[in-house]
């Protein structure tokens, strides 16, 4: 696959889905934010493409034109592609697994909620950076879709609650900006779960993203007990279900692995 430059783009976005909650705000929010990649398997009249966000991958087009490690490019992620594909991912990747997701939307009022004294909900600001870096490693994943952690706090996209100290309790936020749908994550540090922050952080998003003329949608694993308690406590409901495919490394070369 070949990697496209932005102004290569508006001819290509025909392809993907657009104005519809789950997998269609990926390349929706690249398109508009700037943070991912663009792919096709040939720069002239591509027949194939693919855009990629936070690991995340939409794919399109014609499989029956992609060589054995075409793509190559998109290996460990998570893609969500029509059933056609699946040939070339088993062919391409050493491993491909199928994960059924559920899309869900607001339509109903959340419960309510109140925080802990000393703990404030309040937007992410510039300021923030430093303390969504302090989060580590196993919170990176909130911020990847912004294209890191100054990416997030500067959107204006996120909520925060924090203590008196400025340390980031819970975290919600848009994590892919589409056309109609905004697809929003949350993450609570272990040992502040199970206070209700992030249902606060969650009421305080989906309020902005209303406000925006926008719909808030939820996107979660079907065996994600509690992110699926969440999303109907934060007056979600569920509108499909898909599946997505994470695959792993290319598939090796057969003349490597003699």
């Amino acid at each position: 696959m070949i990697e496209l430059a932005p102004h290569q783009l508006p001819a290509l976005t025909r392809w993907l889905p657009a104005g519809a909650p789950g997998p269609a705000t990926i390349g929706e929010h690249v398109l508009t934010t700037g943070a991912g990649r663009w792919w096709v398997d040939r720069a002239d009249q591509p027949r194939v493409v693919a855009v990629s966000c936070a690991d995340h991958v939409l794919l399109r087009g014609a499989p029956d034109t992609l060589g054995p490690h075409d793509l190559a490019p998109l290996a460990n992620s998570r893609i969500e592609t029509p059933a056609r594909f699946l040939p070339a991912l088993g062919t391409a990747f050493d491993s491909v697994t199928p994960w059924e997701r559920m899309v869900w939307t607001l339509q109903s009022e959340p419960q309510p909620c109140t925080v802990p004294h000393g703990v404030t909900v309040r937007r992410l600001e510039p300021a923030d950076t430093d303390a969504l870096i302090a989060l580590g490693p196993d919170a990176a994943w909130i911020h990847a879709s912004w294209g890191g952690p100054l990416g997030l706090a500067s959107s204006g996209h996120g909520w925060t609650a924090a203590n008196r100290t400025g340390r980031l309790l819970a975290i919600a936020c848009t994590y892919f900006r589409g056309t109609r749908y905004e697809d929003i994550a949350v993450f609570t540090t272990p040992d502040q779960r199970r206070h209700r922050l992030a249902l606060a952080c969650v009421t305080a998003l989906t309020a902005d993203i209303t406000a925006r003329g926008h719909t808030p949608s939820w996107n979660c694993s079907t065996l994600n007990r509690a992110s699926r308690l969440l999303a109907w406590t934060a007056g979600f409901r569920l509108v499909r279900e898909y599946v997505h495919h994470t695959v792993g490394n290319p598939a090796q070369r057969p003349w490597l692995a003699a």
